[in-house]
Formats: structure tokens, C-alpha cells, sequence
């Protein structure tokens, strides 16, 4: 990097968290289990604590049935783990959505002119993460019509794949060529100010956090 820090990233992108399970009846019966075994229970002892019968603890150890929330709450309180605890061997969904060459979305985006357009790549909407992706491939082929600075929150990458642009973040101005890219703070003002050289085609990469 051009800044020359020399911080390194605390997240290790080649670990492997263990493997979940992705029946959810499966998850809380393994749970179930390994915290009772953890705590020397027996099958017998859980069971008069919660009220169930053996037999019935057996079933949803072994993923058999799906427990009702207040039978959950009772395994809870016997095994004195939070309820959310009991899930925590889940494997919920993660999105992924592959856009062919060519086959990004074009969409209007507040701000848009004529001889400006946006391609969006892909969208995942809800997901754990907390954050909100917005991948665009921005084709600029005209400089007849200039617009005014965008301004919106969350944090943006662009990286240059074709022609020259004067690009402007607050109060700085970046000369942007093929295979430069620019990472900044979307709430201040920023915008291609000057086209030196057209068409110019960019990624714009927008991050910012799920609405709660």
C-alpha cells in the first residue's frame, strides 16, 4: 500500500471454523448430548429434571424429533446454558449469487445520467454478517452530461479497468488509471470530476450495515 502501514489484518482468511450441522433437529440433539455428557449426567437424570421421559430425551438427542421452544427452555435450564446455546451446532444458509459476464442487472441508481451506466453484479439481502454489499460495474462512455458528488454512508472501493478518470473524495482528487484503485469513507462527498479518458469502465464496491 502507497501509505506504507505496516498493521497487519487480524482476520486469518485460510481458517476453518468446525463443521456444523445443517439439520437443525440433528444440531440441538448433538447439543443436547455433549453438553450432558459434559456435566456427567446421565440419560436418566436429565430427563426427571426436565420432566420428559427417557425415552422422549433419547428421541431428540438423536435428531429424531423436532422439540417443542418450552421443552428447549427446560434442557436449558437443566443443562444451565443459555437457550441460544442449544443451536449453536447449526449451519444456517449462506447466500452466494454467480452473475454470468455480461448479465449484471442494469439499474437506475439515484444520481444516474445519460451516458452513465451501472451494473449490478449481485445481492444478498439479509444475512449474519450485519452488512450490506452492493457490487457495481460502472460504464462511463459520455461526458456530455456531469453530475453532482454522491454522498451516502458505509465505505467504498473502486478499482479502474478501463480509461482515465480525475476522481474527487472531500476535499482530494485522485488520478485514476487502469488498475489503481481508490478505498474511502462514502459520507463525504466523491464523484468522477474529471473524464480524461473515454469510455471509462469501474467496480464500485459499497458496504454499509443492515438496516435493524
Amino acid at each position: 500500500m502507497k501509505n506504507g502501514s505496516q498493521s497487519k489484518l487480524t482476520q486469518n482468511p485460510h481458517a476453518v471454523r468446525e463443521q456444523r450441522e445443517k439439520n437443525l433437529e440433528v444440531a440441538i440433539g448433538r447439543q443436547v448430548r455433549d453438553l450432558r455428557k459434559r456435566q456427567r449426567m446421565t440419560g436418566s437424570e436429565l430427563a426427571q429434571q426436565t420432566g420428559l421421559s427417557v425415552g422422549m430425551l433419547s428421541k431428540i438427542e438423536n435428531g429424531v424429533i423436532s422439540p417443542s421452544l418450552n421443552t428447549l427452555q427446560a434442557l436449558a435450564n437443566a443443562l444451565r446454558v443459555p437457550l441460544v446455546q442449544l443451536f449453536s451446532g447449526f449451519e444456517e444458509p449462506r447466500g452466494a449469487m454467480h452473475v454470468k459476464a455480461g448479465q449484471g442487472v442494469e439499474i437506475e441508481r439515484a444520481g444516474t445520467r445519460a451516458g452513465h451506466q451501472y451494473n449490478l453484479l449481485g445481492h444478498i439481502g439479509s444475512n449474519n454478517s450485519g452488512v450490506v454489499v452492493e457490487p457495481y460495474l460502472i460504464t462511463l462512455d459520455s461526458d456530455s452530461d456531469r453530475f453532482p458528488a454522491f454522498q451516502h454512508e458505509g465505505i467504498e472501493l473502486i478499482y479502474m479497468l478501463e480509461g482515465v478518470l480525475d476522481y474527487r473524495h472531500g476535499d482530494q482528487r485522485y488520478l485514476l488509471e487502469p488498475g489503481d484503485s481508490l478505498l474511502f469513507d462514502s459520507d463525504a462527498p466523491h464523484g468522477p470530476e474529471g473524464l480524461v479518458e473515454l469510455p471509462a469502465r469501474y467496480l464500485s464496491i459499497i458496504t454499509y450495515p443492515q438496516a435493524r
